[in-house]
């Protein structure tokens, strides 16, 4: 019997050892798992192209002066606020909606289709993943890349609107959080 103390003694040594090393081992993976897979947080400000000139047969009108200053409002309120990318449709509303604030910015106005919402999502995900990104779209497509982003469902946007600003938290889990504001002139 003296002889077999020793050996539990050793056995369970050895078990302990070993069942530390597991735990470790474990933990190592685990904080792995997270540091190399996690997914960042995105941050993407949504609006609708500023006030455009009304003219019925102008499919791509300019921006009136009432858009011109809601544009320059952005530099205002956005100007420093870390953006890193800057995205608009084709047409010329969209552009010069976001032109003062990428001037301002010294950033590139990245050009997507207005009815290609699956492109824009794609380039998001895989050059600005962990960002902060700016788009400009329209009454439309606003509330259809919000739900595409993980967020709720929003209406169209009326037509008479252009002070709506939304800007959506996707976390890493693919789901989002909006938060509706209102800038510039009602």
């Amino acid at each position: 019997m003296a002889d077999e103390m020793p050996e539990s003694k050793a056995g369970f040594r050895t078990v302990l050892i070993f069942s530390m090393l597991f735990a470790v081992l474990g933990a190592v993976v685990v904080f792995a798992y997270f540091v190399t897979f996690r997914r960042p947080v995105t941050t993407v400000i949504l609006i609708r192209h500023a006030e455009k000139v009304i003219d019925p047969n102008n499919s791509d009108p300019d921006l009136s002066p009432a858009g011109q200053a809601r544009a320059q409002e952005l530099v205002r309120m956005f100007g420093a606020a870390g953006i890193n990318a800057i995205y608009a449709t084709q047409y010329k509303r969209t552009q010069e909606t976001v032109k003062p604030l990428a001037d301002k910015l010294g950033l590139p106005v990245n050009q997507v289709n207005s009815k290609n919402t699956t492109d824009l999502l794609a380039q998001i995900g895989s050059q600005h993943s962990g960002q902060v990104i700016f788009v400009a779209g329209h009454n439309n497509s606003v509330p259809e890349i919000i739900a595409a982003l993980g967020g709720p469902t929003f209406p169209i946007i009326p037509e008479t609107e252009y002070d709506n600003l939304y800007i959506v938290t996707v976390y890493r889990t693919g789901k989002a959080k909006v938060v509706k504001l209102k800038y510039g002139a009602p």
